[in-house]
């Protein structure tokens, strides 16, 4: 009697060990259907043929831009020669000729577009850093702190940022790279404070905050612990388009003259040799290259930021 209750209960263990496995596999094969994380963004550019070869464009022109600039000396380049004015491609051994200055087009593009890359990114990562502590905190805490920071924030995007920026840089007698990044900062910070604001106010209400609250948790653990990783999908591609607009405002500046200063290289002063007539029409070397660039840099950075927002979104993902 006693060993057939033994053979029922072994039979019984087997039973649910099958079925053990089964709800394994099961989750696993889900797992494979809706994977997350680093997989989803691969699988989305898997998918999207645009987006993967927007990422090869973009790291090849970059990766050539950064290694060829470590060999070019931008004082001699820089450096006025007017007998080699508005020379020809190919001309004398430049490669894209010179402008009216006799400096190489070629070295400046190369150049600026570094120096494009660089501010758009060190301006995104500034005003980024800072959108995230103050958005955090605020979103967080709420109360008078948030109030009082709000309306600064709201003082700040009503202002004409592009004409202050224009007096900023008027005013002062010189400035460097380092200086315009600083004066665009102070200015761009607020869209990526107002967006982690309002989404830090939606996850603090969520049952996992008040958890870990009810645990003894801290409150930084919590914010960059638990929050911050939660937001940070739709945070990534909020940077990669900003990237793509800090690049655009520093081209703009300098192309209307209130950018760079004029002895550093860039992109905008090179299309802005196009607003003399007998340059835009005969002198398609001295401007051109540089227009599609900045169009190839933006369409890439685009499409990878609309790769990246369908793969933090499940409803618009390609596959």
């Amino acid at each position: 009697m006693e060993f057939k209750e033994d053979q029922h209960l072994e039979e019984e263990e087997i039973k649910k060990l099958a079925e053990d496995e089964k709800k394994i596999q099961r989750l696993k094969e889900l797992a494979e259907e809706n994977p997350t994380g680093f997989k989803v963004i691969i699988r989305e550019f898997a998918h999207d043929k645009a987006a993967f070869a927007s990422v090869i464009i973009l790291l090849g022109l970059w990766i050539y831009i950064f290694s060829y600039s470590f060999f070019i000396d931008e004082e001699a380049i820089m450096r006025v020669d007017i007998f080699r004015t508005w020379l020809r491609p190919m001309e004398d051994g430049f490669l894209l000729g010179t402008d009216m200055g006799g400096r190489p087009i070629f070295e400046q593009l190369v150049l600026g577009a570094r120096n494009s890359i660089l501010i758009g990114l060190a301006v995104t990562l500034l005003t980024s850093g800072i959108g995230i502590i103050i958005g955090l905190a605020i979103g967080y805490y709420g109360g008078l702190v948030d109030n009082i920071v709000m309306r600064i924030v709201d003082f700040v995007q009503v202002l004409p940022t592009t004409l202050l920026i224009i007096v900023i840089v008027t005013l002062i007698p010189e400035y460097t790279m380092t200086t315009f990044v600083l004066i665009m900062s102070a200015f761009y910070w607020t869209g990526m404070t107002r967006l982690v604001r309002s989404m830090t106010l939606s996850e603090s209400r969520q049952d996992y905050v008040n958890a870990s609250k009810t645990m003894g948790t801290s409150d930084l653990k919590i914010m960059y612990g638990g929050i911050l990783p939660n937001i940070s999908s739709i945070l990534i591609v909020d940077l990669t388009i900003t990237f793509a607009a800090n690049i655009g405002i520093e081209t703009g500046l300098s192309y209307l003259g209130f950018g760079l200063p004029p002895s550093t290289p860039s992109l905008g002063i090179l299309i802005s040799y196009a607003r003399r007539p007998e340059v835009i029409s005969d002198k398609l070397y001295v401007w051109l290259p540089a227009s599609l660039l900045i169009l190839v840099m933006m369409l890439s950075i685009n499409y990878i930021g609309a790769a990246l927002r369908r793969a933090s979104d499940a409803q618009q993902r390609v596959a």
